[in-house]
Protein backbone atom coordinates (compact mmCIF):
# COMPACT_ATOMS: atom_id res chain seq x y z
CA UNK A 1 0.00 0.00 0.00
CA UNK A 2 1.31 3.07 -0.92
CA UNK A 3 2.42 5.58 1.89
CA UNK A 4 2.82 9.10 0.83
CA UNK A 5 0.67 11.36 2.10
CA UNK A 6 -0.81 14.27 0.22
CA UNK A 7 0.52 12.79 -3.29
CA UNK A 8 -1.77 10.31 -3.15
CA UNK A 9 -4.42 13.32 -3.37
CA UNK A 10 -2.75 14.78 -6.37
CA UNK A 11 -2.83 10.77 -7.53
CA UNK A 12 -6.96 10.61 -6.79
CA UNK A 13 -6.74 14.08 -8.82
CA UNK A 14 -5.31 12.38 -12.08
CA UNK A 15 -7.68 9.69 -12.17
CA UNK A 16 -10.67 11.99 -11.29
CA UNK A 17 -9.61 13.88 -14.70
CA UNK A 18 -9.65 10.92 -16.45
CA UNK A 19 -13.08 9.81 -15.98
CA UNK A 20 -14.19 13.35 -15.81
CA UNK A 21 -13.36 13.52 -19.80
CA UNK A 22 -15.53 9.79 -20.10
CA UNK A 23 -18.72 11.60 -18.70
CA UNK A 24 -18.13 14.35 -20.25
CA UNK A 25 -18.11 12.67 -23.55
CA UNK A 26 -20.93 10.34 -22.83
CA UNK A 27 -23.31 13.26 -23.11
CA UNK A 28 -21.70 16.16 -25.03
CA UNK A 29 -22.46 14.78 -28.52
CA UNK A 30 -26.37 14.86 -27.62
CA UNK A 31 -26.70 18.28 -28.38
CA UNK A 32 -24.37 18.47 -31.33
CA UNK A 33 -26.63 15.98 -33.58
CA UNK A 34 -28.78 18.57 -35.28
CA UNK A 35 -25.70 20.30 -36.58
CA UNK A 36 -23.53 17.44 -37.29
CA UNK A 37 -26.64 16.29 -39.51
CA UNK A 38 -26.63 19.84 -41.11
CA UNK A 39 -22.76 20.19 -41.53
CA UNK A 40 -21.97 16.90 -42.42
CA UNK A 41 -25.03 15.59 -44.15
CA UNK A 42 -25.53 13.08 -41.93
CA UNK A 43 -28.41 10.62 -42.16
CA UNK A 44 -30.06 9.63 -39.06
CA UNK A 45 -28.51 5.72 -39.30
CA UNK A 46 -25.30 7.77 -39.55
CA UNK A 47 -26.36 9.79 -36.10
CA UNK A 48 -27.01 6.64 -34.77
CA UNK A 49 -23.44 5.17 -35.56
CA UNK A 50 -21.35 8.11 -34.30
CA UNK A 51 -23.15 7.42 -30.91
CA UNK A 52 -23.16 3.75 -30.90
CA UNK A 53 -19.12 3.40 -31.94
CA UNK A 54 -18.26 4.54 -28.65
CA UNK A 55 -20.71 2.74 -26.57
CA UNK A 56 -19.82 -1.25 -28.48
CA UNK A 57 -16.65 -0.74 -27.81
CA UNK A 58 -16.47 0.90 -24.59
CA UNK A 59 -18.56 -2.11 -23.03
CA UNK A 60 -17.54 -4.86 -24.86
CA UNK A 61 -13.43 -4.33 -24.22
CA UNK A 62 -13.47 -3.56 -20.28
CA UNK A 63 -12.70 -6.75 -19.57
CA UNK A 64 -9.89 -7.63 -21.49
CA UNK A 65 -8.60 -4.28 -20.54
CA UNK A 66 -8.77 -5.20 -16.97
CA UNK A 67 -6.82 -8.43 -17.66
CA UNK A 68 -4.25 -6.42 -19.68
CA UNK A 69 -4.36 -4.36 -16.74
CA UNK A 70 -3.27 -7.18 -14.54
CA UNK A 71 -0.92 -8.78 -16.58
CA UNK A 72 1.33 -5.49 -18.30
CA UNK A 73 0.55 -2.91 -15.38
CA UNK A 74 -2.53 -0.83 -14.95
CA UNK A 75 -0.74 2.32 -14.64
CA UNK A 76 0.85 1.64 -18.18
CA UNK A 77 -2.39 0.51 -20.04
CA UNK A 78 -4.34 3.15 -18.51
CA UNK A 79 -2.07 5.75 -20.06
CA UNK A 80 -2.16 3.63 -23.32
CA UNK A 81 -6.23 4.44 -22.97
CA UNK A 82 -5.54 8.01 -22.22
CA UNK A 83 -3.65 8.42 -25.05
CA UNK A 84 -5.72 6.43 -27.83
CA UNK A 85 -8.87 8.63 -26.49
CA UNK A 86 -6.55 12.02 -27.05
CA UNK A 87 -5.71 10.59 -30.35
CA UNK A 88 -9.01 9.57 -31.33
CA UNK A 89 -10.33 13.08 -30.03
CA UNK A 90 -7.75 15.22 -32.48
CA UNK A 91 -8.96 12.56 -35.15
CA UNK A 92 -12.63 13.73 -34.53
CA UNK A 93 -12.01 17.56 -34.22
CA UNK A 94 -10.57 16.90 -37.61
CA UNK A 95 -12.77 14.45 -39.25
CA UNK A 96 -14.61 15.59 -42.59
CA UNK A 97 -17.13 13.07 -42.97
CA UNK A 98 -19.37 10.84 -41.01
CA UNK A 99 -17.17 7.68 -41.92
CA UNK A 100 -13.93 9.14 -40.21
CA UNK A 101 -15.96 10.61 -37.23
CA UNK A 102 -17.37 7.33 -36.52
CA UNK A 103 -13.94 5.54 -37.04
CA UNK A 104 -12.57 7.96 -34.56
CA UNK A 105 -15.80 7.39 -32.08
CA UNK A 106 -14.90 3.65 -32.32
CA UNK A 107 -10.99 4.22 -31.24
CA UNK A 108 -12.53 7.30 -28.72
CA UNK A 109 -14.83 4.16 -26.99
CA UNK A 110 -11.78 1.49 -27.45
CA UNK A 111 -9.51 4.05 -25.05
CA UNK A 112 -12.78 4.92 -22.51
CA UNK A 113 -12.42 0.57 -21.92
CA UNK A 114 -8.72 1.43 -20.67
CA UNK A 115 -9.52 4.11 -18.91
CA UNK A 116 -12.52 3.27 -16.96
CA UNK A 117 -11.92 -0.30 -14.92
CA UNK A 118 -7.94 0.76 -14.89
CA UNK A 119 -8.85 4.14 -13.30
CA UNK A 120 -10.68 2.31 -10.83
CA UNK A 121 -8.31 -1.05 -10.10
CA UNK A 122 -5.55 1.37 -9.14
CA UNK A 123 -7.12 2.54 -5.72
CA UNK A 124 -6.83 0.15 -3.73
CA UNK A 125 -2.93 0.78 -4.88
CA UNK A 126 -3.21 4.49 -3.27
CA UNK A 127 -5.69 4.52 -0.47
CA UNK A 128 -6.09 2.49 2.40
CA UNK A 129 -9.64 0.76 3.65
CA UNK A 130 -9.94 3.81 5.91
CA UNK A 131 -9.44 6.14 2.71
CA UNK A 132 -11.24 4.01 -0.12
CA UNK A 133 -14.57 4.79 0.35
CA UNK A 134 -13.66 8.98 0.04
CA UNK A 135 -11.33 8.41 -3.07
CA UNK A 136 -14.33 6.51 -4.55
CA UNK A 137 -16.91 9.16 -4.19
CA UNK A 138 -14.48 11.59 -5.69
CA UNK A 139 -14.22 9.53 -8.12
CA UNK A 140 -17.90 8.33 -9.24
CA UNK A 141 -18.56 12.22 -8.49
CA UNK A 142 -16.40 12.92 -11.40
CA UNK A 143 -17.61 10.40 -13.75
CA UNK A 144 -21.38 11.93 -12.86
CA UNK A 145 -20.19 15.17 -13.17
CA UNK A 146 -19.30 14.91 -16.41
CA UNK A 147 -22.83 13.69 -17.63
CA UNK A 148 -24.52 16.93 -16.68
CA UNK A 149 -21.65 19.04 -17.99
CA UNK A 150 -21.98 17.70 -21.41
CA UNK A 151 -25.13 19.49 -22.37
CA UNK A 152 -23.33 22.46 -21.06
CA UNK A 153 -20.25 22.51 -22.36
CA UNK A 154 -21.02 21.03 -25.85
CA UNK A 155 -24.41 24.07 -25.95
CA UNK A 156 -21.75 26.51 -25.37
CA UNK A 157 -19.05 25.48 -27.47
CA UNK A 158 -21.45 25.24 -30.73
CA UNK A 159 -22.85 28.51 -29.98
CA UNK A 160 -19.34 29.94 -30.35
CA UNK A 161 -17.64 27.97 -32.24
CA UNK A 162 -17.89 24.65 -34.80
CA UNK A 163 -18.66 21.28 -34.21
CA UNK A 164 -15.49 20.04 -33.81
CA UNK A 165 -14.87 21.79 -30.79
CA UNK A 166 -16.85 19.44 -28.70
CA UNK A 167 -14.07 17.03 -29.43
CA UNK A 168 -11.02 19.21 -29.30
CA UNK A 169 -12.15 20.17 -25.48
CA UNK A 170 -11.24 16.66 -24.42
CA UNK A 171 -7.47 16.98 -25.43
CA UNK A 172 -5.88 19.61 -23.22
CA UNK A 173 -7.79 16.78 -20.13
CA UNK A 174 -5.86 14.33 -21.63
CA UNK A 175 -2.98 15.81 -21.83
CA UNK A 176 -2.99 17.01 -18.15
CA UNK A 177 -4.35 13.58 -17.22
CA UNK A 178 -1.46 11.92 -19.21
CA UNK A 179 1.06 13.60 -17.45
CA UNK A 180 -0.56 13.89 -13.87
CA UNK A 181 -0.91 9.90 -13.74
CA UNK A 182 2.57 9.48 -15.37
CA UNK A 183 4.47 10.93 -12.51
CA UNK A 184 1.78 10.55 -9.57
CA UNK A 185 0.42 7.27 -10.26
CA UNK A 186 2.10 4.08 -8.72
CA UNK A 187 2.22 1.43 -11.41
CA UNK A 188 0.80 -2.02 -9.93
CA UNK A 189 0.36 -5.72 -11.60
CA UNK A 190 -0.79 -9.08 -11.19
CA UNK A 191 1.93 -12.05 -10.73
CA UNK A 192 4.63 -12.20 -13.50
CA UNK A 193 4.27 -14.92 -15.64
CA UNK A 194 0.78 -14.80 -15.87
CA UNK A 195 -1.13 -15.71 -19.10
CA UNK A 196 -3.90 -14.36 -20.86
CA UNK A 197 -7.09 -15.96 -21.59
CA UNK A 198 -7.32 -15.02 -25.38
CA UNK A 199 -10.67 -17.22 -25.80
CA UNK A 200 -12.14 -16.13 -22.83
CA UNK A 201 -11.12 -12.03 -24.11
CA UNK A 202 -12.21 -12.85 -28.05
CA UNK A 203 -15.96 -14.44 -27.10
CA UNK A 204 -16.20 -11.80 -23.96
CA UNK A 205 -15.55 -8.96 -26.44
CA UNK A 206 -17.78 -10.92 -29.12
CA UNK A 207 -20.51 -11.81 -26.96
CA UNK A 208 -20.60 -8.25 -25.20
CA UNK A 209 -20.79 -6.32 -28.63
CA UNK A 210 -23.29 -7.87 -30.01
CA UNK A 211 -25.89 -7.74 -26.88
CA UNK A 212 -24.88 -3.93 -26.68
CA UNK A 213 -25.67 -3.35 -30.48
CA UNK A 214 -28.69 -5.31 -30.17
CA UNK A 215 -29.90 -3.55 -26.95
CA UNK A 216 -29.23 -0.15 -28.60
CA UNK A 217 -30.62 -1.06 -31.54
CA UNK A 218 -33.99 -2.55 -30.23
CA UNK A 219 -35.45 1.04 -29.46
CA UNK A 220 -34.88 2.31 -32.73
CA UNK A 221 -35.71 -0.93 -34.36
CA UNK A 222 -38.24 -2.52 -32.44
CA UNK A 223 -37.82 -5.22 -30.12
CA UNK A 224 -39.09 -7.81 -32.54
CA UNK A 225 -37.05 -7.08 -35.37
CA UNK A 226 -35.27 -9.86 -36.82
CA UNK A 227 -31.40 -8.36 -36.96
CA UNK A 228 -32.01 -7.31 -33.10
CA UNK A 229 -33.27 -10.66 -32.29
CA UNK A 230 -30.35 -12.34 -33.93
CA UNK A 231 -28.13 -10.06 -32.23
CA UNK A 232 -28.99 -10.37 -28.90
CA UNK A 233 -29.38 -14.33 -28.95
CA UNK A 234 -25.96 -14.48 -30.10
CA UNK A 235 -24.94 -11.88 -27.68
CA UNK A 236 -26.47 -14.03 -24.85
CA UNK A 237 -25.00 -17.70 -26.61
CA UNK A 238 -21.62 -16.20 -26.98
CA UNK A 239 -21.38 -15.15 -22.99
CA UNK A 240 -23.05 -18.36 -22.00
CA UNK A 241 -20.31 -20.17 -24.12
CA UNK A 242 -17.51 -17.67 -22.35
CA UNK A 243 -18.77 -18.28 -18.93
CA UNK A 244 -18.71 -22.00 -19.79
CA UNK A 245 -15.11 -21.26 -21.03
CA UNK A 246 -13.74 -19.64 -17.48
CA UNK A 247 -15.18 -22.39 -15.53
CA UNK A 248 -12.76 -24.65 -17.13
CA UNK A 249 -9.19 -22.19 -17.79
CA UNK A 250 -6.63 -22.17 -15.66
CA UNK A 251 -6.07 -18.08 -15.62
CA UNK A 252 -9.58 -17.10 -16.37
CA UNK A 253 -10.07 -13.29 -17.86
CA UNK A 254 -13.09 -12.97 -15.71
CA UNK A 255 -12.69 -15.00 -11.84
CA UNK A 256 -16.28 -16.49 -11.57
CA UNK A 257 -14.43 -17.43 -7.82
CA UNK A 258 -15.26 -13.56 -7.63
CA UNK A 259 -19.44 -13.96 -7.87
CA UNK A 260 -19.11 -16.79 -4.85
CA UNK A 261 -18.44 -13.78 -2.53
CA UNK A 262 -21.93 -12.24 -1.28
CA UNK A 263 -20.22 -8.63 -0.72
CA UNK A 264 -18.65 -8.96 -4.62
CA UNK A 265 -21.81 -10.51 -5.86
CA UNK A 266 -24.34 -8.17 -3.94
CA UNK A 267 -22.55 -4.97 -4.23
CA UNK A 268 -22.10 -5.52 -8.08
CA UNK A 269 -25.72 -6.34 -8.87
CA UNK A 270 -26.87 -2.84 -6.68
CA UNK A 271 -24.00 -0.75 -8.40
CA UNK A 272 -25.70 -2.43 -11.59
CA UNK A 273 -28.92 -1.41 -10.77
CA UNK A 274 -27.95 2.38 -9.91
CA UNK A 275 -26.03 2.62 -13.18
CA UNK A 276 -29.05 1.26 -14.95
CA UNK A 277 -31.77 3.61 -13.24
CA UNK A 278 -29.61 6.55 -13.32
CA UNK A 279 -28.98 5.96 -17.37
CA UNK A 280 -32.60 5.75 -17.55
CA UNK A 281 -33.21 9.19 -15.57
CA UNK A 282 -30.29 10.98 -17.71
CA UNK A 283 -32.38 10.07 -20.33
CA UNK A 284 -36.11 11.05 -19.42
CA UNK A 285 -35.43 13.94 -17.39
CA UNK A 286 -33.43 16.47 -19.69
CA UNK A 287 -35.81 15.92 -22.14
CA UNK A 288 -38.31 16.90 -19.52
CA UNK A 289 -36.19 20.21 -18.72
CA UNK A 290 -36.41 21.11 -22.55
CA UNK A 291 -39.54 20.24 -23.69
CA UNK A 292 -41.96 20.58 -21.00
CA UNK A 293 -40.43 23.41 -18.44
CA UNK A 294 -38.80 25.09 -21.52
CA UNK A 295 -34.63 24.89 -21.27
CA UNK A 296 -31.63 25.13 -23.81
CA UNK A 297 -29.22 22.56 -23.60
CA UNK A 298 -26.88 25.04 -21.55
CA UNK A 299 -29.66 25.33 -18.94
CA UNK A 300 -30.59 21.60 -18.97
CA UNK A 301 -27.03 20.58 -18.22
CA UNK A 302 -27.08 23.30 -14.80
CA UNK A 303 -30.34 21.77 -13.65
CA UNK A 304 -29.16 18.67 -13.14
CA UNK A 305 -26.74 19.43 -11.19
CA UNK A 306 -28.39 19.17 -7.83
CA UNK A 307 -28.13 15.54 -8.44
CA UNK A 308 -24.50 15.24 -8.64
CA UNK A 309 -24.62 16.98 -5.55
CA UNK A 310 -26.74 14.72 -4.04
CA UNK A 311 -24.39 11.81 -5.12
CA UNK A 312 -21.60 14.01 -3.84
CA UNK A 313 -22.95 14.33 -0.52
CA UNK A 314 -24.48 10.65 -0.23
CA UNK A 315 -21.02 9.24 -1.09
CA UNK A 316 -18.91 11.16 1.61
CA UNK A 317 -21.68 10.26 3.89
CA UNK A 318 -21.86 6.36 3.14
CA UNK A 319 -18.25 6.11 3.53
CA UNK A 320 -18.06 7.44 7.12
CA UNK A 321 -21.12 5.15 7.49
CA UNK A 322 -20.38 1.83 6.53
CA UNK A 323 -17.45 1.83 9.07
CA UNK A 324 -19.92 2.56 12.05
CA UNK A 325 -23.72 0.50 10.38
CA UNK A 326 -21.71 -2.49 7.93
CA UNK A 327 -22.11 -2.43 3.75
CA UNK A 328 -25.91 -4.24 4.33
CA UNK A 329 -26.93 -1.02 6.28
CA UNK A 330 -25.57 1.72 4.34
CA UNK A 331 -26.63 0.00 1.08
CA UNK A 332 -30.46 -0.97 1.84
CA UNK A 333 -30.48 2.54 3.09
CA UNK A 334 -29.29 3.97 -0.09
CA UNK A 335 -31.70 2.04 -2.28
CA UNK A 336 -34.51 3.02 0.39
CA UNK A 337 -33.74 6.43 -0.10
CA UNK A 338 -33.22 6.22 -3.76
CA UNK A 339 -36.59 4.69 -4.37
CA UNK A 340 -38.65 7.06 -2.23
CA UNK A 341 -36.73 10.00 -4.65
CA UNK A 342 -38.26 8.45 -7.42
CA UNK A 343 -41.57 7.87 -5.79
CA UNK A 344 -41.96 11.91 -5.41
CA UNK A 345 -40.43 12.23 -8.50
CA UNK A 346 -43.15 9.77 -10.09
CA UNK A 347 -45.53 12.69 -8.95
CA UNK A 348 -44.23 14.99 -11.56
CA UNK A 349 -46.94 16.95 -13.61
CA UNK A 350 -46.97 19.78 -16.32
CA UNK A 351 -47.76 21.90 -13.77
CA UNK A 352 -44.82 20.84 -11.19
CA UNK A 353 -42.04 23.54 -11.36
CA UNK A 354 -37.83 23.32 -11.39
CA UNK A 355 -37.84 23.82 -7.96
CA UNK A 356 -39.67 20.44 -6.97
CA UNK A 357 -37.85 18.93 -9.80
CA UNK A 358 -34.43 19.56 -8.13
CA UNK A 359 -35.43 18.53 -4.86
CA UNK A 360 -36.12 14.73 -5.75
CA UNK A 361 -33.03 15.15 -7.84
CA UNK A 362 -31.38 16.04 -4.72
CA UNK A 363 -33.22 13.02 -2.79
CA UNK A 364 -32.17 10.78 -5.79
CA UNK A 365 -28.44 11.93 -6.06
CA UNK A 366 -27.93 11.12 -2.35
CA UNK A 367 -29.81 7.98 -2.68
CA UNK A 368 -27.20 6.61 -5.87
CA UNK A 369 -24.20 7.99 -3.84
CA UNK A 370 -25.30 5.96 -0.43
CA UNK A 371 -25.97 2.87 -2.23
CA UNK A 372 -22.86 2.92 -5.31
CA UNK A 373 -19.90 4.06 -3.54
CA UNK A 374 -20.32 1.45 -0.32
CA UNK A 375 -20.82 -1.14 -3.28
CA UNK A 376 -18.09 -0.05 -5.19
CA UNK A 377 -15.93 0.18 -2.11
CA UNK A 378 -17.28 -2.99 -0.95
CA UNK A 379 -16.25 -4.90 -4.31
CA UNK A 380 -13.00 -3.74 -4.44
CA UNK A 381 -12.12 -4.63 -0.66
CA UNK A 382 -12.74 -8.53 -1.66
CA UNK A 383 -10.09 -8.52 -4.56
CA UNK A 384 -6.91 -9.78 -4.01
CA UNK A 385 -4.80 -7.48 -5.23
CA UNK A 386 -3.47 -9.23 -8.37
CA UNK A 387 -6.45 -9.51 -9.67
CA UNK A 388 -8.21 -6.23 -8.95
CA UNK A 389 -7.73 -5.25 -12.91
CA UNK A 390 -9.98 -7.87 -14.11
CA UNK A 391 -12.16 -7.70 -10.91
CA UNK A 392 -12.70 -3.80 -11.77
CA UNK A 393 -13.51 -4.71 -15.09
CA UNK A 394 -16.08 -7.21 -14.21
CA UNK A 395 -17.56 -4.73 -12.21
CA UNK A 396 -17.71 -1.95 -14.57
CA UNK A 397 -18.99 -4.14 -17.38
CA UNK A 398 -22.04 -4.97 -15.50
CA UNK A 399 -22.35 -1.07 -14.99
CA UNK A 400 -21.63 -0.28 -18.54
CA UNK A 401 -24.35 -2.65 -19.34
CA UNK A 402 -26.98 -1.87 -17.03
CA UNK A 403 -26.56 1.85 -18.25
CA UNK A 404 -27.09 0.71 -21.61
CA UNK A 405 -30.32 -1.59 -20.76
CA UNK A 406 -31.67 1.48 -18.64
CA UNK A 407 -31.27 4.02 -21.97
CA UNK A 408 -32.47 1.02 -24.18
CA UNK A 409 -35.56 -0.51 -21.84
CA UNK A 410 -36.67 2.68 -20.13
CA UNK A 411 -36.45 4.33 -23.33
CA UNK A 412 -38.95 1.90 -25.31
CA UNK A 413 -41.34 1.71 -22.08
CA UNK A 414 -41.34 5.83 -22.40
CA UNK A 415 -41.63 6.22 -25.90
CA UNK A 416 -44.68 4.03 -25.92
CA UNK A 417 -46.59 5.67 -23.27
CA UNK A 418 -45.63 8.81 -25.01
CA UNK A 419 -47.47 7.59 -28.54
CA UNK A 420 -50.12 6.17 -26.63
CA UNK A 421 -51.40 9.08 -25.40
CA UNK A 422 -50.69 11.45 -28.22
CA UNK A 423 -54.74 12.69 -29.54
CA UNK A 424 -55.45 10.34 -32.98
CA UNK A 425 -54.33 12.04 -36.21
CA UNK A 426 -51.18 13.42 -34.13
CA UNK A 427 -48.10 14.22 -36.96
CA UNK A 428 -45.95 11.32 -37.69
CA UNK A 429 -42.61 13.83 -36.44
CA UNK A 430 -44.96 14.41 -32.96
CA UNK A 431 -44.70 10.71 -32.24
CA UNK A 432 -41.42 10.55 -32.46
CA UNK A 433 -40.85 12.74 -30.23
CA UNK A 434 -41.68 15.48 -27.80
CA UNK A 435 -38.79 17.56 -28.76
CA UNK A 436 -40.09 16.80 -32.01
CA UNK A 437 -44.20 18.10 -31.18
CA UNK A 438 -42.57 21.11 -29.64
CA UNK A 439 -40.87 21.85 -32.71
CA UNK A 440 -44.18 21.80 -34.82
CA UNK A 441 -45.48 24.84 -32.85
CA UNK A 442 -49.14 23.68 -32.44
CA UNK A 443 -50.41 24.82 -29.20
CA UNK A 444 -53.62 22.07 -28.84
CA UNK A 445 -50.52 19.42 -29.81
CA UNK A 446 -47.74 21.12 -27.54
CA UNK A 447 -49.87 20.53 -24.66
CA UNK A 448 -50.93 17.30 -24.77
CA UNK A 449 -47.66 16.08 -26.21
CA UNK A 450 -46.18 17.47 -22.74
CA UNK A 451 -48.76 15.67 -20.77
CA UNK A 452 -48.28 12.64 -22.34
CA UNK A 453 -44.55 12.69 -22.41
CA UNK A 454 -44.95 13.32 -18.73
CA UNK A 455 -47.34 10.58 -17.82
CA UNK A 456 -44.23 8.51 -19.43
CA UNK A 457 -41.67 9.72 -17.73
CA UNK A 458 -43.29 9.12 -14.59
CA UNK A 459 -44.20 5.07 -15.16
CA UNK A 460 -40.16 5.22 -16.13
CA UNK A 461 -39.36 6.72 -12.88
CA UNK A 462 -41.77 4.69 -11.03
CA UNK A 463 -40.69 1.57 -12.36
CA UNK A 464 -37.12 2.39 -11.44
CA UNK A 465 -38.14 3.40 -7.56
CA UNK A 466 -39.76 -0.35 -7.68
CA UNK A 467 -36.63 -1.99 -9.21
CA UNK A 468 -34.66 -0.20 -6.68
CA UNK A 469 -37.23 -1.28 -4.04
CA UNK A 470 -36.59 -4.77 -4.62
CA UNK A 471 -32.98 -4.84 -4.76
CA UNK A 472 -32.66 -2.94 -1.33
CA UNK A 473 -34.69 -6.09 0.15
CA UNK A 474 -32.72 -8.57 -1.61
CA UNK A 475 -29.98 -6.94 -0.47
CA UNK A 476 -31.40 -6.40 3.24
CA UNK A 477 -31.95 -10.59 2.92
CA UNK A 478 -28.59 -11.57 0.98
CA UNK A 479 -26.01 -9.24 1.81
CA UNK A 480 -24.15 -10.31 4.86
CA UNK A 481 -24.10 -8.11 7.79
CA UNK A 482 -20.33 -7.86 9.05
CA UNK A 483 -18.11 -4.66 9.01
CA UNK A 484 -15.25 -4.49 6.24
CA UNK A 485 -12.92 -7.06 7.21
CA UNK A 486 -15.77 -9.54 6.14
CA UNK A 487 -14.23 -8.53 2.49
CA UNK A 488 -11.37 -10.72 2.43
CA UNK A 489 -13.89 -13.83 0.92
CA UNK A 490 -12.75 -13.40 -1.97
CA UNK A 491 -8.98 -13.24 -1.79
CA UNK A 492 -9.70 -16.54 -0.05
CA UNK A 493 -12.18 -18.02 -2.55
CA UNK A 494 -9.50 -17.32 -5.21
CA UNK A 495 -6.30 -18.88 -3.62
CA UNK A 496 -9.07 -21.90 -2.85
CA UNK A 497 -9.23 -22.74 -7.00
Amino acid sequence: MATFTSARWWALGALVLSVLVLGLDATILNVALPTLATELRATTGELQWIIDAYMVPFAALMLPAGALGDRFGRKRVLLVGLAAFGVASVLATSAEGTGALIAARALMGAGAALIMPLSMSILPSVFGPEERGRAIAVWSAAMALGLPLGPVVGGYLLDHYWWGSIFLVNIPVVLVSLVAAAVLLPESRGPSGSRLDLPGALLSVAGLAALVYGVIQAPVDGWSDPAVLVSLTSGAVLLAVFVAVERRTAAPMMDLAFFRSRVFLWGAIGATLVSLVMSGLLFVVPQHLQAVLGHDAFGTGVRLIPMVAGLMAGGLAGERLVERLGLRTVMTAGLLLLAAGFAAGATTSTASSYGFAATWLTVVGAGIGLTMVPAMDGVLATLPEERSGSGSATLQTMRQVGGTMGVAALGSLLSAVYAGGLPSGAPAAARDSVTAAVALGDPVLLRAAREAFVSGMDVVILLCGAGSLVVALLVMIFLPGARRKTAKSVHELTSAR
